[in-house]
């Protein structure tokens, strides 16, 4: 028996209006199928979808569920141009140590679960690199889980521009789970 591809459904407006795209691949460019972006529903799997082709500017890791409109994503505005799939950890396990300074430099913390604010648990409002030795996670630039999102996937970031971050600002993090 195959397994259910991953889908994720593109609309061009509100509310699941308007022309659609259905998408079970990675797509480094979404442009002939949508003029814009207005509502997203998430079947099955995490999606990241990004603002430019080729996997480029903000980016917004979606879990499956329905987002009636572009600000239920955190998104700026009506922009999606390139997707993705993230890929699930084969055992379920997830792992990640944060440090104070570039090159794993510096105090170290290693995390299991999900950190709704970075300085509350590790005395630090910036993370200059991190090890992802287990699942995928998110970095958010705030607290909470709000702001601008990074995905960061299983293997060294020795500096926060390796995540491409424009500060080591660093707010909260969670795992990247397919509910």
């Amino acid at each position: 028996m195959e397994p259910t591809p991953l889908t994720i459904i593109f609309y061009e407006d509100r509310n699941f209006q308007g022309r659609h795209y259905e998408c079970t691949s990675d797509t480094p460019d979404l442009q002939s199928y949508f003029n814009r972006c207005h509502s997203i529903r998430v079947e099955s799997g995490v999606w990241v979808v990004y603002e430019r082709p080729n996997y480029l500017g903000y980016m917004y890791v979606l879990r499956r569920g329905e987002y009636p409109e572009y600000q239920r994503w955190m998104g700026f505005n009506d922009n999606i141009r390139s997707c993705r799939m993230v890929r699930q950890p084969s055992g379920g396990f997830y792992r990640i140590r944060i440090y104070e300074r570039p090159e794993f430099g510096g105090q170290m913390m290693e995390f299991m679960d999900d950190c709704p604010n970075v300085y509350d648990r590790f005395r630090h409002r910036e993370i200059f690199s991190c090890n992802v030795l287990d699942g995928a996670w998110v970095f958010y630039d705030q607290p909470s889980y709000r702001g601008r999102q990074y995905l960061l996937e299983p293997r060294e970031y020795r500096r926060y521009s390796d995540w491409a971050a424009i500060s080591p600002m660093v707010g909260s993090f969670r795992r990247v789970v397919d509910y």
